[in-house]
């Protein structure tokens, strides 16, 4: 049986510090939710490695540095509301569970979505929200958010995130084209909004409305 507490704390050493992901929250995060726990059983033993998994319908877990990457973005304190785009199965709404006062998750897929409340469920999450739903709609009935998390690729930014973004909030979003993107962070202020570029990424599309249509993404996968 393998020492997942073992092959945790290597993860954080090895794919995270050694990076350079430096918020002592994020990393204790990291450090503290048992990533084999939300994929397949087939999967277990490589849930600790530097890689995104596949877990069904056409979906993935992102490798643990992405995680991290886009969870440092957010630069969570642990007072505010987050939502994310992109439920999966939930490893990144247990992350966020820790960092902050409350998680809403929006995920189309809707056994992916039952999957996770069930799993959220059983593991004692209880400050996360799921909502079956197109992500690329936000949450108007919860906004504003301090932070907004899209666990899929957009084609550009949509404008429906950022007005649901608290002024001095965060949203982070990998962006470009179906293949390839760049990890944004948008920051909202008083008087507009700053656009930093980070890392380059692959993720699956962001499907929807405000995001690729199903037609645009028969390849993707």
């Amino acid at each position: 049986m393998e020492d997942f507490t073992s092959l945790r704390n290597l993860m954080v050493e090895t794919q995270l510090k050694t990076r350079g992901i430096k918020d002592k929250r994020v990393l204790n995060a990291m450090g503290t939710v048992e990533r084999h726990l939300f994929v397949s059983e087939l999967l277990k033993n490589h849930a600790y490695d530097d890689s995104a998994l596949s877990i069904g319908e056409g979906q993935t877990i992102s490798q643990p540095y992405m995680v991290a990457v886009m969870t440092e973005l957010l630069e969570l304190k642990g007072d505010e509301k987050v939502l994310e785009v992109g439920t999966g199965s939930g490893y990144q709404s247990a992350i966020l569970s820790i960092l902050c006062a409350e998680v809403f998750t929006i995920e189309r897929i809707v056994l992916l979505a039952e999957k996770a409340e069930e799993r959220f469920k059983k593991l004692g999450y209880k400050n996360i929200h799921v909502v079956k739903s197109d992500g690329t709609l936000g949450l108007p009935e919860q906004a504003p958010f301090d932070g907004i998390i899209v666990t899929a690729a957009a084609p550009e930014i949509p404008d429906t995130y950022v007005s649901q973004l608290k002024t001095g909030g965060r949203l982070v979003i990998p962006v470009g084209g179906r293949y390839s993107q760049i990890l944004y962070q948008v920051k909202k202020t008083g008087s507009g909004i700053k656009t930093s570029m980070f890392t380059p990424c692959v993720f699956v599309p962001l499907i929807g409305k405000h995001g690729w249509t199903e037609g645009d993404t028969n390849n993707n996968y």
